[in-house]
């Protein structure tokens, strides 16, 4: 189901003012025997203010899918460029049983996506003037905009 855009900034921008401040989630530092997902998010984590930029696929600027390319292809990992493509790439994954590293995908109203933390939080590259930053899934903006999550499979 998509949201109209208008909703969707007004209900961001409530969410916005309304909002608890994030604190650090407890993702441990990865372990050199830590699974693919574990690694990923600690990973996704260590780029929070990364700036953002449309195209971005490095550490010198993001976009969304950008970060996923970048945090799985540091791993090991070749993955699909776009959020659209990443999203048909991993394996459909129930909010409820998302796991640290696994993906998230919204439709904000464009195709977005983030690398899931634990805890209903995630890591995402949002918008220009934006850098890469913590979010939750249960923020208003991000429920309704949900399209499900997903996993990719490890080399």
């Amino acid at each position: 189901m998509r949201v109209p855009c208008a909703v969707l900034i007004a209900l961001g921008l409530i969410a916005g003012c309304a909002a608890a401040p994030l604190r650090p989630s407890p993702v441990a530092p990865a372990a050199a025997g830590a699974g693919l997902g574990a690694r990923a998010a600690t990973l996704a984590s260590g780029l929070i203010g990364t700036p953002y930029r449309y195209g971005g696929r490095s550490r010198a600027g993001l976009d969304c899918s950008g970060l996923v390319f970048y945090v799985y292809r540091e791993l090991g990992l070749a993955v699909p460029r776009t959020a659209a493509e990443q999203r048909a790439a991993a394996v459909p994954v129930a909010a409820e049983a998302l796991r640290p590293g696994d993906l998230v995908f919204f439709y904000t109203p464009e195709d977005h996506v983030g690398v899931y933390l634990g805890n209903s939080e995630f890591v995402h590259a949002p918008a220009s003037g934006r850098p890469v930053e913590r979010a939750r899934l249960d923020s208003p903006f991000f429920i309704l905009g949900f399209a499900g999550g997903g996993r990719l499979a490890g080399p």
